[in-house]
């Protein structure tokens, strides 16, 4: 065969093998896109009513031989989202309620995007630069820090007088930088127990259980390891990332990867029970990545995926129970209660900046809430309260969970906002720390004569005569009242009033001037502006007839005259 012919085949050759490829990639990516779920309902899926009385909060137990604590100083929130089972519910029959009054604020200058964890009278809290730290919760007093490794993505975990942490990278740069760290502390003076490197990075907020530590990395490795010396008891290996924590319950340990993929082990051996898609199927493709930690209520297993939705599984099977869409990536982990006088709801938020109270049996929403920038964080339920964070406006937001009606508003928030050991609110900004209480009955009458105080400052005392009249003069309210003198009533527009005085006219200065109210139709004739002088005779005769025209007053107005 010619030389210029064998190139011609191989050119039709090469040809034909691109047109193939392509059409094989778009099909794939057409079943793919076929296959990725819309919302789903099957609210016939296995859901268990649950008790409703307040279970037992977890306490550690009294030193023996010694005088009996407070339990408050007891109590333990050992883990992120409270519970083994990861609910962030801590229910209480009398929970703290807004209003709150600071009783100290701890001031960092790192980010802190995950919350601390209780052990009696201490916090736990990791920065992301990898630097424990212990506040006595009373105070917010620092009792000491540990540098323990470059960078940190995660709560810490507390049991039996000791704290497990989980890090990203145990450098910034080197071999560490691409691999993480899990460290055991003593909780009281902060010294390092044991220590195990991790083969790739970690930010799976390990759980505490049976003498045993778990969590996931980002290699897909979920750990088991000893909580005594940290020797590793068994592994099971994912088929992608697992970043967020494990939630366990009856037995079994649940969790999502960087595949979209649900799954349940034993705690006992590791052992795969089941494996689920977001399309329901066990070998389905899997849409979107599971960051969110799950939690597991009512025989269910909740997590939001960055595909923008929040599903709901089986925890016996698997099986894909209902799906919702919300309009943005949900990387929270969802809350779940039933809070007396309510029914089982799950609390989410999504980048939408939406936030969402969905059916815990079926998935439909039962309210929402917007207008917040993105929310990345997951809730928390505190009583009948549930917090979470707006990320794009940097505050805390606390809803009525029967209803999404706002009861509180705190200017500081980040990702995970709250945590409480049932008598102070300790909330997470930015990258600040914040002990709150409710306001006792003496907080609130100070309160009040605080603001009569501000407000007395602001707006000098004024008697106002029935033959008055209010005036807007720009951003100020003026009183026109015989004899004829116009009186400055709101502090704000001074500046304004006085740069007027150089520039304005008396003509133009009250022609501009709107009358707010009409105490008496008869009115009054001003003749001299405190503001811009006398005023023309001609002007002046004419504003009773504009006075009649008042407007609706205004709130200044209205406070001034009540």
């Amino acid at each position: 065969m010619p030389p210029q012919e064998r190139k011609r085949r191989w050119r039709r050759i090469v040809l034909v093998l691109g047109i193939a490829m392509v059409l094989l990639v778009g099909a794939a990516a057409a079943f793919v896109a076929m296959r990725q779920p819309g919302d789903v309902s099957n609210p016939e899926v296995e859901f268990r009513a649950e008790p409703s009385q307040t279970p037992d909060t977890e306490l550690e137990p009294d030193a023996p031989g010694k005088k009996k604590t407070d339990p408050v100083d007891r109590f333990i929130w050992a883990q992120y989202g409270y519970t083994r089972d990861r609910r962030r519910y801590l229910p209480l029959k009398k929970p703290p309620r807004p209003p709150f009054r600071e009783i100290w604020q701890y001031q960092g200058r790192v980010l802190l995007e995950f919350p601390p964890v209780i052990g009696g009278k201490r916090l736990y809290l990791l920065n992301d630069n990898g630097v424990l730290y212990s506040l006595d919760k009373h105070t917010g007093r620092v009792r000491w820090r540990r540098k323990l490794g470059a960078l940190a993505a995660a709560s810490p975990a507390y049991a039996n007088g000791k704290v497990y942490v989980v890090l990203l990278q145990r450098s910034l740069n080197g071999a560490g930088a691409g691999s993480g760290r899990v460290v055991a502390l003593d909780g009281k003076k902060g010294k390092i127990l044991w220590s195990s490197k991790l083969a790739s990075r970690s930010e799976s907020s390990p759980l505490v259980a049976d003498g045993r530590v778990y969590f996931g990395s980002e290699n897909g490795t979920v750990y088991a390891m000893d909580a005594g010396d940290g020797d590793v008891r068994w592994r099971f290996h994912a088929q992608g990332a697992v970043k967020g924590g494990l939630a366990l319950a009856d037995g079994k340990l649940y969790f999502g990867d960087y595949g979209g993929r649900a799954y349940a082990i034993r705690q006992s051996n590791g052992a795969s029970v089941w494996r689920s898609s977001t399309s329901g199927t066990r070998f389905g493709f899997g849409a979107g990545n599971f960051y969110s930690t799950p939690a597991v209520a009512f025989g269910r297993v909740y997590m939001g995926n960055t595909d923008g939705r929040v599903y709901s599984f089986a925890a016996s099977s698997g099986k894909l129970a209902w799906s919702k869409s919300t309009g943005g990536y949900v990387y929270a982990s969802p809350a779940v209660a039933q809070v007396p006088g309510g029914r089982p709801l799950v609390y989410i938020g999504s980048y939408s900046g939406r936030f969402y109270a969905l059916d815990a049996r079926s998935g439909d929403v039962r309210w929402s809430r917007g207008g917040n920038g993105k929310i990345s964080g997951g809730a928390s339920v505190i009583g009948d309260i549930v917090y979470y964070a707006d990320l794009g406006n940097r505050r805390t937001i606390g809803l009525d969970a029967r209803n999404g009606r706002k009861v509180y508003e705190h200017e500081r928030g980040s990702y995970n906002p709250v945590v409480s050991d049932g008598e102070t609110i300790y909330l997470t900004g930015y990258h600040a720390l914040y002990g709150l209480r409710p306001l006792t009955a003496d907080d609130k009458v100070k309160r009040r004569e605080a603001k009569k105080a501000r407000a007395a400052r602001s707006s000098p005392a004024l008697t106002v005569a029935d033959e008055s009249q209010i005036f807007f003069h720009s951003a100020a309210v003026i009183v026109l009242k015989p004899p004829s003198v116009a009186t400055l009533v709101s502090g704000p527009a001074v500046s304004l009033g006085q740069e007027r005085r150089k520039e304005t006219s008396a003509s133009a200065c009250l022609s501009s001037a709107q009358p707010a109210i009409s105490l008496k139709e008869m009115g009054a004739i001003a003749t001299r502006c405190s503001f811009c002088g006398p005023v023309p005779a001609a002007h002046a005769a004419s504003r009773p007839a504009a006075a009649s025209q008042a407007a609706t007053p205004d709130r200044t107005v209205q406070r001034i005259i009540e």
